[in-house]
C-alpha cells in the first residue's frame, strides 16, 4: 500500500478509480487507510494529490482516532442541531413498537419501548430522519431566498446522503444537500447554499468561482474554514 511521511505521521492511502467522477476526493475514516477516489492517475500523481491535502488529512485523522463514545444515550446526553448541543431526554414508552424522536424548542425527546436508554446505533436512523425532514424545511427555503437575492438559479433541490461530502451541484444544476448539513450552525448552512448556487455558473473552484462566492458572502473564508473543521470528506 502506498504511503507518504508528513511530519510525524505516516499517511497510507488506497486509490479507487472512478471514471464517473470529474475530480478527486479524499475520505478519512477510523481504522482505515485514507481513500482517494476519482479519475485514474498513476502513483506519482496520487501521491501529489494526497500530499496536497496532507495537512487536512492529519487534522481529520486526529479527530476520527479519538476514543469513540460507545455509551448509550440517556437523559442528559447531548445531540447536535444547527450548531448547538441540545439536552436529550429518554423516556420509557412500553406501548410503542419502535423508538421515536422528537424535538421541542430546547430539547430532544426520545421515547423508547425498551427502557430509558438507547444505543447510538439505534438512534442513528432516527436522527438522520430528523435532519432530513428539517433539511427539506430549511435548505429548500434558503436556496429560494438566495436565488432571489443573487440572481443565480438552480433547477431543483434534493436532500440525499453522500459518502464523503456535504453538498453538490450536479450536471443538471440540481443542488443536493446531505441531511447532516443540519448539524452545522446557520451561517455555515448559508455558506453551503451559496457555494452550491455559485456552481450553477462556475463548475470548478476557479478564481472566478471564489470571486462569485465573495460577491454574495464577503466573509466566506471564515465559514469555509469552519466547514473544513467539521468531520467529513473533502475534494482535492
Amino acid at each position: 500500500m502506498p504511503q507518504l511521511q508528513y511530519g510525524s505521521i505516516t499517511i497510507d492511502w488506497l486509490f479507487q478509480p472512478d471514471a464517473a467522477l470529474k475530480r478527486h476526493y479524499v475520505t478519512v475514516e477510523r481504522g482505515r487507510p485514507v481513500l482517494l477516489r476519482g479519475p485514474w492517475v498513476d502513483a506519482p500523481k496520487q501521491e501529489a494529490l494526497v500530499r496536497r491535502r496532507a495537512r487536512w488529512i492529519r487534522e481529520k485523522l486526529a479527530v476520527v482516532n479519538l476514543p469513540q463514545v460507545s455509551d448509550a444515550i440517556v437523559t442528559g446526553s447531548r445531540l447536535r442541531y444547527c450548531g448547538r448541543s441540545y439536552f436529550t431526554e429518554v423516556r420509557h414508552a412500553p406501548t410503542l413498537s419502535q423508538p421515536k424522536l422528537s424535538f421541542t424548542a430546547s430539547r430532544f425527546v426520545i421515547e423508547h419501548p425498551d427502557g430509558t436508554s438507547i444505543t447510538p446505533e439505534a438512534l442513528a436512523p432516527l436522527l438522520m430522519d430528523f435532519y432530513r425532514e428539517r433539511a427539506h424545511e430549511r435548505l429548500v427555503s434558503r436556496v429560494r431566498h438566495w436565488e432571489r437575492k443573487s440572481g443565480l438559479h438552480a433547477r431543483g433541490v434534493r436532500i440525499r446522503v453522500f459518502q464523503s461530502r456535504w453538498a453538490s451541484c450536479n450536471a443538471h444544476e440540481v443542488l443536493e444537500f446531505h441531511p447532516r448539513v443540519m448539524e452545522l450552525q446557520a451561517s455555515i448552512q448559508e455558506y453551503v447554499v451559496i457555494h452550491e448556487l455559485c456552481h450553477t455558473v462556475e463548475k470548478n473552484h476557479t478564481k472566478a468561482f471564489w470571486a462569485l462566492v465573495a460577491q454574495h458572502m464577503p466573509n466566506w473564508k471564515r465559514q469555509h474554514e469552519a466547514l473544513e473543521g467539521a468531520a467529513f470528506g473533502d475534494a482535492v
